[in-house]
């Protein structure tokens, strides 16, 4: 998993308000499919959300793990939603500018 501040952090949680789920986590947890589900809307999108059907006290470790395996920054979980964000590796592509704090 990369890092972040946690300014950056709150900046990327601002910009995924109002984005709606690209990537669900049924019962079954996570699958190969999941997470190369994940590594492809982040390659389209950099930012977004995962919805997760998990038990309350699985959240945060799902979403880690989501994180960890998609290698992205996990930018907060609230309630069963997960905001992840990857910079674009092309720097001309990229949509979201992070401050450097």
């Amino acid at each position: 998993m990369r890092e972040a501040s946690s300014a950056q952090r709150k900046e990327l949680r601002k910009l995924a308000h109002h984005l709606e789920p690209l990537v669900w986590v049924g019962k079954e947890g996570l699958s190969d499919d999941v997470i190369a589900a994940t590594v492809e809307a982040l390659a389209s999108h950099e930012l977004i959300k995962v919805k997760l059907l998990a038990l309350k006290e699985e959240r945060k470790a799902v979403a880690r793990e989501v994180a960890d395996k998609a290698d992205c920054v996990l930018a907060g979980v609230i309630g069963h939603v997960v905001i992840l964000y990857r910079e674009h590796p092309d720097e001309e592509k990229r949509h979201i500018k992070l401050s450097t704090s």
